[in-house]
């Protein structure tokens, strides 16, 4: 095919940021190969959730802002459709580009998949088995719609090769969140936010929480809590809160007694270098995120996450991460090791290496003749049965 290709990249929440700028950034090098339209659905409005994190990562403004806000599940996601359908049938593009598991990611997959749009999907093949996560459906049906599916790992590749997929449509390129940690480590390492919060490198542990099973259950919360509560007593924990969760805390009673707990300090959500400033420099991190696992197994912290099962088990066996559920015992006990210095050390996994997107990049350059063409005879008008 000659001339460009004009590629519709999709995002619409805080992970899918990370993991388009790379991309974009490798796309805008090559001007006269591509032409890239950023659409961002607004999946996530809060601006320190939102708007700081493309100020920070370099990301332009989104071309095409959809607006769509949050609602259930199905609301969203059928918003989300509604906006994108209109969008990709105005621009006409050879290639839909989506990143990661949210809901943007699977809603943006079947408007391209049902319009005859090649889609590319960036972070392929994770699986967790627990089809209770959202997040899990998504992956699933995304990889399903996939023309071109982009994996971080070869476990990815035998995941998707399992399920039937066709291993021309696979390519390892490995995972895309580092070539961001990698681009902006050293920007973080000037961000003054551990002294100014009176931390020391290494005196402290950093925790996100925001995930439905964790948050939405007043029993399940509490313990979680009470677990936060006793490692604070050993070691000062500092803890930006997701505004899902603060609402959440604070319907359960549980916001005032962690708030003024010795060892705790509750800040407001941070923009990436900032988090990543802290992260970096935490004696452990406790999460319940999926990024959150890789970042650490390559910064070589100690991780503990506040989940039964991960679609990142690298992390486990090759990483720093340890999976301790929601067994208030098991994740204080845990905590515990890891300040007496027995934290599992890790090592380093292929291609999170920073060259991902340009891996991207030259696979798509590669493949542009068979990306189909042209976009007006697909999105012509088909025959009705």
């Amino acid at each position: 095919m000659s001339g460009k290709l004009k590629v519709v990249g999709v995002v619409g929440a805080r992970p899918n940021f990370m993991k388009i700028a790379p991309l974009a950034s490798e796309l805008e090098k090559h001007p006269g190969d591509f032409e890239f339209v950023l659409v961002h659905t607004g999946q996530h409005y809060d601006p320190l959730m939102n708007d700081i994190f493309f100020s920070q990562l370099g990301i332009r403004k989104p071309d095409i802002h959809l607006g769509v806000g949050s609602a259930s599940h199905a609301e969203q996601t059928a918003k989300i459709m509604l906006g994108f359908e209109k969008v990709a049938l105005e621009l006409a593009p050879h290639l839909v580009v989506v990143v990661g598991d949210v809901n943007s990611t699977v809603a943006s997959a079947l408007v391209a998949a049902k319009l005859g749009i090649t889609l590319a999907h960036v972070e392929a093949g994770l699986r967790s088995r627990d089809r209770r996560m959202p997040e899990e459906i998504n992956r699933i049906v995304t990889d399903a719609l996939s023309d071109i599916l982009f994996t971080p790992t070869p476990l990815a590749d035998e995941n998707l090769l399992a399920e039937g997929v066709e291993r021309s449509k696979i390519s390892l390129a490995g995972n895309i969140m580092i070539d961001t940690l990698i681009r902006f480590l050293e920007f973080a390492r000037k961000r003054p936010v551990v002294s100014s919060l009176g931390l020391e490198p290494a005196g402290y542990g950093l925790i996100t929480l925001h995930r439905p099973a964790n948050v939405d259950e007043p029993e399940v919360l509490s313990g979680i809590v009470e677990a936060f509560l006793r490692i604070a007593a050993e070691l000062p924990l500092v803890f930006p809160i997701h505004p899902r969760t603060v609402k959440t805390l604070k319907a359960s009673g549980l916001y005032a007694p962690l708030a003024s707990a010795p060892g705790m300090r509750l800040i407001e959500p941070l923009g990436y270098l900032d988090f990543l400033a802290l992260m970096k420099s935490a004696k452990m991190v406790i999460t319940d995120s999926g990024g959150i696992q890789e970042e650490t197994t390559y910064l070589r912290i100690p991780c503990l996450t506040l989940r039964e099962n991960t679609e990142r088990p690298e992390t486990i066996s090759q990483g720093t991460n340890l999976l301790v559920g929601r067994d208030r015992d098991k994740i204080v006990a845990e905590a515990l090791r890891i300040i007496a210095g027995e934290a599992k050390e890790g090592g380093e996994l292929k291609f999170w290496d920073g060259k991902v997107a340009s891996r991207i990049v030259a696979e798509l350059s590669e493949r542009k003749d068979m990306i189909m063409t042209p976009a007006e005879q697909r999105l012509a008008p088909r025959p009705q049965p």
